[in-house]
């Protein structure tokens, strides 16, 4: 049985670090990345990367705050997030594909991905 399990959310202020990690359990993925969901609003593609090429993609708005890292081996991928805003303010879900995606397109959407774990809260305060 596949399960994604992600840890790590909390309540910071605004500008603290928080690291997010997700577990992935029951087969191995080629494609393993973060998305977010704020209340009210979309599903919003935030990082991923691919697990059989150098391929890392962020969106627009994590980019350069946000890094995403794996490990293939263990089927684990993290989101070590600095500078946070209050509008980062979300759950944070852990996606995982059987598909490689070499372009940012496909990677940053939802339909792209078979495999969801739960969420994680990650609150901002200012």
């Amino acid at each position: 049985q596949v399960q994604l399990l992600e840890s790590g959310g909390g309540s910071v202020q605004a500008g603290a670090s928080l690291r997010i990690s997700c577990a992935a359990s029951g087969r191995t993925f080629s494609t393993m990345g973060w998305f977010r969901q704020a209340l009210g609003k979309e599903r919003e593609f935030v990082a991923a990367f691919s697990t059989k090429s150098p391929a890392i993609y962020y969106s627009d708005s994590v980019k350069g705050r946000f890094t995403i890292s794996g490990d293939n081996a263990k089927m684990t991928v993290h989101l070590q997030m600095n500078s946070l805003k209050p509008e980062d303010t979300a759950v944070y879900v852990c996606a995982a594909s059987t598909s490689t995606y070499y372009s940012h397109t496909y990677a940053a959407r939802p339909d792209s991905y078979e495999y969801w774990g739960q969420g994680t809260q990650v609150t901002v305060s200012s």
